[in-house]
């Protein structure tokens, strides 16, 4: 198969692109390289600009009219970001997807697979969720992409294509053969803030610590970067035994169905490197919750996927992308 895969020289798309090549798959890459790199498109077909740049995807669309699916990863997603600007993240996360849809359908592209997050869930208690959890977004990142599922719940059922809609739980780790990783050197998620206080020697603040976890301090459900880039290859494969002409439209969680607060992924870093990690605490951040880990009895089923790597997997593969990334820059 021939897969577009937009956002694809970033973290998430280039493991994906990666995997799908692996697979047997062919690969096309859409990507403007706000944050991607152009080093992850290298021997691909990479196309630099916009999403919403009608006469680019026209152009990428004439050149390869045999894309048989679509995996879309390009996206906004910083959550304190995403308070301080939410009319960004509508213009960029929602309505420039709105604007490829409508590009893609005209050239009579099918099968939609959607990069979603688990921030959907209303996340309150740190416990499991399964599809038909509460949706609460609880912060405009999160809005956005309650807001395209729904756009592809609508325009799936209107007969425009059909589409998976994948929530990612908490992407970690990097490509294991280092090919690929967090291209960020200054991430936002809690491992990245771990590393960036043992890089400088400084303490780690775990930003609220009166959640209703079992220790008080944000949950999450940690899975490993390969493991999400593998449950793609299977949406795409499986693809018209998932989303039928009789039911469109999709949903399954992506994640390891085990949850992990922000003390044990601390923790996590310190079996891994065999070092003591300084921690102070503060407040809660706009936007932030309890967090949730994901049952995934519906990825099983439908793409016969699990994931197989663990946190501790996760966490080594991190550092030792970092170590080589900060060696490139």
């Amino acid at each position: 198969m021939k897969v577009l895969i937009t956002g694809g020289a970033g973290y998430i798309g280039s493991t994906v692109a990666t995997a799908c090549l692996e697979a047997g798959h062919e690969v096309v890459l859409l990507d403007d390289l706000s944050r991607g790199l152009r080093s992850f498109g290298e021997g691909r077909h990479l196309y630099v600009g916009d999403i919403a740049d009608g006469d680019l995807v026209d152009s990428l669309l004439a050149d390869h009219p045999d894309i048989d699916a679509v995996v879309h990863c390009a996206a906004r997603i910083v959550v304190p970001e995403s308070v301080a600007d939410p009319l960004g993240y509508y213009d960029t996360n929602v309505g420039k997807t709105i604007l490829l849809l409508q590009r893609l359908r005209d050239a009579g592209i099918a099968r939609i697979v959607f990069s979603s997050s688990a921030s959907v869930y209303a996340g309150e208690t740190g416990e499991g969720v399964d599809e038909s959890g509460r949706l609460a977004p609880a912060s405009p990142y999160a809005a956005t992409k309650a807001m395209i599922e729904q756009i592809l719940h609508d325009a799936s059922h209107a007969g425009d294509f059909r589409a998976i809609a994948l929530r990612y739980f908490n992407p970690i780790g990097a490509d294991p053969q280092l090919r690929t990783g967090l291209q960020n050197p200054t991430p936002s998620h809690a491992l990245g803030k771990i590393m960036q206080a043992r890089a400088a020697g400084e303490p780690f603040t775990i930003t609220g610590t009166d959640w209703p976890t079992r220790d008080g301090s944000g949950l999450r459900d940690y899975i490993h970067v390969w493991d999400l880039a593998l449950a793609h290859v299977a949406a795409v494969e499986r693809f018209d035994d998932i989303a039928t002409a009789a039911e469109p439209y999709e949903v399954i969680n992506l994640g390891t169905g085990d949850g992990v607060t922000v003390r044990e992924l601390v923790a996590a870093f310190e079996r891994v490197t065999g070092e003591a990690l300084a921690v102070t605490e503060t407040e809660r951040r706009p936007g932030d919750q309890a967090g949730a880990f994901a049952i995934v009895d519906r990825a099983a089923e439908v793409l016969d996927w699990r994931a197989q790597r663990s946190v501790d997997d996760g966490v080594r593969d991190a550092i030792a992308w970092a170590e080589k990334f900060r060696s490139q820059i």
